[in-house]
Parts: C-alpha cells; sequence; structure tokens
C-alpha cells in the first residue's frame, strides 16, 4: 500500500478540533472548541480544494459529531453534534446556521463526548460525563434507553450492529448491551481509561471483532465474546480516536501527535502532526481517505492516492510545519541529554518499526525528534523538544519542575489546598485528567478543572509569547484558588475583574518576533545545499554567505537590536535574496529573517534593493501574485508590522500606506487565504501598528491621518465581519477603537453611520467570542466611544 499523503488543510475553526467525519468523498464534517461545526465541500481538483460552510454555532464547546446517511424523511440525512451544553443537535447539512435545527434531544445531565449511528436498526447512540449512554430513535427523538451501571464518564460509544451497543467508560471496563439495556458482559482487560472504540472489519487479518483505545497507549482487539485477541502497541500516549478503513486496516490518533495506519497488529505507517494534540480520525468508506481535527486548529485530508493529493508545494509546507514544530518537555519525559546520541546516529543506525521515536543531541545543545519511516526507511525529523512552547513570563519552580502557572485547588474545607502545575504548552485536558489521577479525584471534576485551566490562561497562545499580544495575556488567574464542583467558587475564580483596565487608545508599536533562529538558521543551509545539488547554483549562496547569514541569526539569538555594521548590512541584502530569488517553496527560511531583521536593525528600511525600496522590491518578487503560497504572504505581512519598531521603518511604511494596504486587502480576501487564522493576525497587527503612528506624535490633527483613518476603517470592518479567530478579532477591535477614540468626531461619525461599527461589535458578540473577557471588555470600550 502506499503511504498517505496530505490532500488539504482546512482551516477555519478559531479553537481545536475535536472531532471530524468523513460521509462521502466530497464532504468533510468538523466540530471544534470553537462552538460551531462545519461543513467542508469539495469544490476543485486537483489539487483538492475544499470551502466550508457553517452548520451550527452555539454557546459552548462542540466535542462529539456523527453523520447519518440519508432517509427519505431526511434526504440530505442528518449532522448530529453534542457537547458542553449537554444537548445533541441533529440538523441536516442544507440548512443555514441561522435555522433551527431537525431536532435537540434533551437527557443528558453533562458534556456529550461520543456519538455514533445506526442506519440499520434507526437509532442512535450517545455517551456523556454524567455516567450514561443513551438509544434515541431517528423520529421520537426521545431516549429510548438508558445504559447504566457505569462509574465514571462514558467516553466512547459503538453503535456495533442493529442489536448491540458497546461502551468505553472512564472506570476502566468496556460493556456489552444489547439495545433493550440489558447489560451482556464486562470486559476488564484495560488498566486505564477507556477512550475510544471502533468496529473491526472482517477482512482483518487477526479475527477481532472490534477495537479499543485507552490512556495506557494501547489498542486492545476483541471479539465481541470479549476475547482479547491483539495488541498494538507504538502509541506514546493518550489515544483520543480509532477508526477503520475500507481495507481492513485501522486507523488511531492520539495526544502523541500522531495518526498511526495498522495492518493487523503491526504500524505501517506513522503520521505526525504540527500540533500537541491529534483528537480525531475517520475514514471516508468509499475512498479509504482521511480526515483528522487537531489542537492547531486545523482540519487535515489525507488520501493513498496521487490524483487525490495536494500539490507538492502543500506537502512540503505540511512536512516543513511539522519539522520546525516546538515539542513541549512534557510531553517526552525526563531526557537526559548527555546519554543521547548525537546526528551520526541516523545516518548509522536503522529504525527498529515504524514510527520509533529517536531523540537526538544537536551539535548546539538543541534535542530534536526523528521518528522512523519504514516505506522510506528513512529518519524524519518531527519537532525540536523545547522547555515551556509559548511561555513568555516568569516560570514558577514546583516539585522541582518549572511551570507557567502553579494553582491552589480546595478540595476539602480544613485541609490544604493541591498543587495544580501548568504549562501553557500542555493540553488544558491533558494536565487535568494528570491532577486527577495524580490525587485520586472523581473523573467528574475532569470538565470543570479543564475549564478553568482555559478560562485561567486567556489569551496566552501556543507558539507566541506575551510581547505578540496587544495587551498582554491575563496573568490573575495565578492569583485564584479552585473548588471543584462548587459552582459559585468555579464562578468567582474564572470572572473578569470587576476594574478590568482600559485597553485604548493602543499607544505602543506591536512586532510578531517569536522565532526559533536555530531551526530557522539550519533550514537555511539545508534547502541552500539542496539548491546546490540540483545545479541551481545562480541564486544560491556561497559558503561565506552562508556562514555569513549565521553569524546574523547568532547576533539575533543574542540582541533584539543590531549594531548598523557592514557585516549586519551584507547579511541583510543576502537574507533579501534568500526571500525573494529562491523558488518560491523554498523562500520561508528567508522572509522569516527577514521580518525578524525588519524589527532588529533600520537598515532593512534604509537598504537600496536593486534600485527599489524595500516594499516595492518585495511585492516586485512576485510574492502576492496568485497562486499565493499563503506562508509567504504573512510572513511578508508580518515584516510590514516589524517594521514600525524602528524610525526608518514608520517612515517607510507610512509613505507607502497605500501601497501596503492596497497589498494586504488583495491577500486577505483572497479564495483559500481568508480563513487563514496567521494571516489576519498578522494583518491586524499591522492595522495596530498604522492606528498607533495615526495617533500618536501630533500627527491626530492631520487631515491626511482622517482619511487614513476611514481607509482602515473600511479594511478592519470587511475583514473582521466573518472572523471566528479571537486573536484575531482582539487585534481589529484594539485598531478599529483606537482611531475611534483619538481621531475626532469625523471619523466616530463615519465609524457608526458609514461603516456601522456597532452592527459589527454586535456580530462578535453574537458569535460567542465576547465569552472571552478581553473582547468583552474592548466591546463595551468600543460601544461607549461611539455613543
Amino acid at each position: 500500500m502506499p503511504d498517505f499523503k496530505i490532500s488539504a488543510a482546512l482551516e477555519g475553526h478559531s479553537d481545536d478540533v475535536r472531532a471530524v467525519a468523513f460521509p462521502n468523498p466530497n464532504v468533510v464534517l468538523s466540530a471544534s472548541r470553537d462552538t460551531t461545526v462545519r461543513i467542508w465541500k469539495l469544490v476543485s481538483t486537483p489539487p483538492p480544494a475544499y470551502d466550508y460552510t457553517i452548520s451550527s454555532s452555539g454557546s459552548a464547546f462542540r466535542n462529539s459529531l456523527a453523520y447519518y446517511p440519508p432517509t427519505p424523511e431526511f434526504p440530505e440525512g442528518l449532522i448530529f453534534s453534542g457537547g458542553q451544553d449537554t444537548i445533541i443537535e441533529a440538523k441536516q447539512p442544507g440548512k443555514a446556521v441561522g435555522d433551527n435545527a431537525d431536532a435537540m434531544l434533551l437527557g443528558h445531565a453533562h458534556n456529550v463526548c461520543a456519538l455514533d449511528v445506526c442506519p440499520e436498526g434507526g437509532w442512535i447512540v450517545s455517551g456523556s460525563w454524567d455516567t450514561s449512554a443513551r438509544l434515541w430513535r431517528l423520529g421520537n427523538w426521545e431516549a429510548e434507553v438508558v445504559f447504566e451501571g457505569h462509574q465514571g464518564s462514558v467516553w466512547a460509544v459503538l453503535a456495533y450492529d442493529k442489536d448491540t451497543v458497546i461502551t468505553g467508560c472512564a472506570d476502566k471496563i468496556i460493556r456489552v448491551f444489547n439495545t433493550s439495556g440489558k447489560l451482556l458482559r464486562s470486559i476488564k482487560d484495560s488498566p486505564e481509561v477507556i477512550r475510544a472504540l471502533c468496529k473491526v472489519p472482517s477482512s482483518n487479518p487477526t479475527g477481532a471483532q472490534f477495537a479499543s483505545a485507552s490512556n495506557d497507549g494501547i489498542i486492545r482487539l476483541f471479539t465481541l465474546q470479549g476475547q482479547i485477541v491483539g495488541e498494538l502497541h507504538g502509541h506514546e500516549s493518550f489515544i483520543y480516536c480509532l477508526a477503520s478503513l475500507p481495507t481492513g486496516e485501522l486507523v488511531s490518533s492520539g495526544e502523541d501527535r500522531t495518526v498511526r495506519i495498522w495492518n493487523g497488529t503491526q504500524c505501517v505507517q506513522t503520521i505526525t502532526h504540527p500540533a500537541i494534540s491529534v483528537w480525531s480520525v475517520a475514514a471516508c468508506q468509499e475512498t479509504g481517505d482521511i480526515v483528522t481535527g487537531a489542537s492547531d486548529r486545523v482540519t487535515r485530508v489525507f488520501s493513498r492516492e496521487k490524483e487525490r493529493q495536494g500539490d507538492e508545494s502543500l506537502i512540503q509546507q505540511f512536512d516543513n510545519a511539522v519539522k520546525e514544530s516546538a515539542i513541549p518537555q512534557q510531553q517526552v519525559g525526563n531526557i537526559n541529554k548527555e546519554k543521547l546520541p548525537g546526528p551520526e546516529f541516523l545516518k548509522q543506525k536503522s529504525g527498529t518499526k515504524e514510527g520509533q521515536v529517536q531523540m537526538i543531541r544537536e551539535e548546539n545543545g538543541s534535542i530534536t525528534a526523528h521518528t522512523w519511516s519504514s516505506a522510506t526507511q528513512e529518519w524524519i525529523a518531527v519537532g525540536t523538544v523545547v522547555d515551556a512552547a509559548g511561555s513568555g513570563g516568569r516560570k514558577i519552580e514546583y516539585l522541582g519542575q518549572e511551570y507557567d502557572y502553579v494553582f491552589d485547588v480546595d478540595i476539602e474545607d480544613g485541609k490544604p489546598p493541591l498543587k495544580l502545575p501548568y504549562n501553557v504548552s500542555q493540553n488544558p485536558y491533558e494536565a487535568a485528567t494528570k491532577f486527577i489521577q495524580d490525587n485520586e479525584l472523581p473523573i467528574g471534576y475532569l470538565d470543570q478543572v479543564a475549564r478553568f485551566i482555559t478560562e485561567n490562561t486567556q489569551g496566552t497562545t501556543i507558539g507566541e509569547t506575551t510581547e505578540q499580544q496587544p495587551t498582554g495575556a491575563d496573568p490573575w488567574g495565578q492569583e485564584h484558588r479552585y473548588r471543584p464542583g462548587d459552582a459559585t467558587a468555579a464562578s468567582q475564580a474564572t470572572s473578569v475583574p470587576a476594574q478590568r483596565p482600559k485597553v485604548l487608545p493602543q499607544t505602543s508599536y506591536l512586532s510578531i518576533r517569536s522565532a526559533n533562529l536555530k531551526v530557522i538558521s539550519k533550514k537555511l543551509a539545508e534547502v541552500n545545499q539542496q539548491l546546490v545539488s540540483s545545479g541551481s547554483k545562480e541564486v544560491s549562496l556561497s559558503p561565506s554567505e552562508v556562514e555569513t547569514v549565521q553569524a546574523l541569526c547568532a547576533q539575533m539569538e543574542s540582541s533584539e537590536r543590531l549594531k548598523e555594521s557592514a557585516t549586519v548590512e551584507t547579511g541583510v541584502g543576502l537574507v533579501f535574496k534568500v526571500a525573494t530569488a529562491w523558488p518560491a517553496a523554498n523562500r520561508l527560511p528567508g522572509l522569516d529573517l527577514l521580518r525578524l531583521l525588519a524589527a532588529a536593525t533600520p537598515l532593512t528600511a534604509k537598504l537600496d534593493y536593486n534600485g527599489q525600496d524595500l516594499i516595492s522590491a518585495i511585492q516586485s518578487s512576485g510574492i502576492f501574485e496568485p497562486p499565493f503560497n499563503v506562508n509567504n504572504v504573512m510572513l511578508a505581512v508580518r515584516m510590514f508590522a516589524n517594521l514600525f519598531e524602528t524610525e526608518e521603518g514608520r517612515s517607510l511604511t507610512a509613505g507607502k500606506f497605500d501601497q501596503i494596504t492596497s497589498i494586504v486587502q488583495s491577500v486577505t480576501t483572497a479564495p483559500g487565504n481568508t480563513s487563514n487564522r496567521n494571516l489576519t493576525i498578522a494583518a491586524t497587527t499591522l492595522y495596530i501598528n498604522y492606528s498607533v503612528y495615526l495617533t500618536t506624535g501630533g500627527r491626530h490633527t492631520s487631515p491626511e491621518s482622517s482619511e487614513r483613518a476611514l481607509v482602515l476603517l473600511d479594511e478592519l470592518t470587511k475583514l473582521l465581519s466573518n472572523e471566528k479567530d479571537s486573536e484575531a478579532v482582539y487585534r481589529g477591535l484594539v485598531a478599529a477603537g483606537t482611531l475611534v477614540n483619538s481621531l475626532g468626531e469625523e471619523v466616530k461619525t463615519a465609524a457608526r453611520e458609514i461603516y456601522d461599527i456597532q452592527g459589527l461589535l454586535n456580530k462578535v458578540l453574537a458569535a460567542g467570542l465576547g465569552k472571552e473577557p478581553r473582547i468583552k471588555s474592548i466591546v463595551g470600550e468600543i460601544k461607549g466611544l461611539l455613543q
């Protein structure tokens, strides 16, 4: 069998994609913690391209999803989704987001975390944290059967056949019921919480009838009578989801960032994702393609068939994202650096099995992870181990380790609080689960503890340092004490402080500087060598030029600002060459360095680039022309924003206002780019900086500032009108609010009457983004200014 390769990366969700479904070759479904369910339709091929519509948008996390095929009553089928609000929604795919659901299934008392359908029997089954599973008859919409006896959350349900339901529970027991609710047998072969179940196709060589997966990272194969017939070893952490392929193979996803394909008991392919968690995986039974949902907010489609795979650019982008991803130290456990082999190991030793992970101590002291591919017989880089990805502030020591937060958790009056350590690189549910297991607490606390972590680390984004956030993350969560099970205490612990500081007007420029310079430098050298080997010496750098760029990277690593020198000037010119003259698929390291240099030295804005200024030279290189490489575009827009860090950069961007805003408008509204959160965040950061520039230094009295403010308001209202990502929305509101606050009645009147900012604010709140304290607060500030 050929390997799966990425077909499409579907971006649009603003929070973890918790569940996916693949009902037919032309449609993918996804459910997210951003409260929405989305329908992704294949609109063109090859390469595959999708566009989405929002099927439903609620007020709480969506954690489970299932598709019921067409019936005479519902010719389009039904999308079932459930989540934190305890309600299961049934809705036909053709209905718009504002249309009423076809049915609302009421009965569960807690988060609905699992769904499965049985078209042959005319029913669906659900599992919940309320310790029950329920069977619902299609058209009746009442819980016909309640499967009881569970001593913990029912994490997994399987509609095995029209007469049989199987459940997997946090009490470590698999239960087999008939559809009247009678318990047929209990299977107690798992030492850990059961997280996933799936039916094993009859063509599977093991003879198993169903599979289970649990928190010990092992997949177990069973007969329906409860006999264990095999174990699948390979995952290195929690397994969250299982699915079966029409080939008879199984596919699994989990907390170790991987999706694994299993033929019998052997792992035949490992697909590492650039995310902390791969929450869900589903298979299309017609094509054998798979879809995944992950914690990086992206839904991805993979195929074994070349005609359904993405183009080389997309495949390379995915591979690069995996190689350059940061792996939290907590995810790999304690590592003795001194005992790790060096890079020579990768050339001298082969792996022993598919998906085997090997840590390597690089010459610069960093630790990189590599996984063995049986298909290509090589080690593949899958990331760099970091102490705490995305952590940017003071660390707190607890039990010999450093954390971003250490919360106090009161369990019982009169007893000292328990400590809940947390790093922002962790998944909140993983941290909550470990806390509960370490302290032998009831699993019923899990949702509350995870929600507490999420709400008290608002604004902290994995992969970004605190300098990237307009008003900083809210550290006030560190000072709260939490009592699980106490609704009043939970509410108090996660509420917005009564006197939240005002944000508007923004008076300082923002830059996006988070980067791993060692990785960028190494990547640039690798790609340069590839260009040399392929005969493209006319655009490649000489060995001495590579050394110059690497020396420049080392200087930036040790200092935010670079002193002007001939070496720095030469280095900037070489980086510009990489960013503009290399093939489009290879420009990322150059553009990444150029956006860092824009903030680090005024030379970036001052130099002559082949007779052109920086802005015109970048535009002339074709970066902003279709077909877009969205990562190249995003880094170029980040560079525009970072130019505001120097006086020369501000002068350049002010003089190129019309040119830059025209560029940004064209790329952010281009098909395929509109749902890219990183691009939107880069654009809104740029608009914040323009807003600060126009409203400070006495420029707020200039007629030109008012004219430019109206251009920015126009762009911001268009950009934010359908935006769901909370970080992008927040930054856009900071920019708009700063303009409204500081540029007089003309701008205020235009904001009210021409651009309907009030309507935009109401739309933001209606979309559920107002549940974030910072967004609710800034919406209130802007509304106050418009009165």
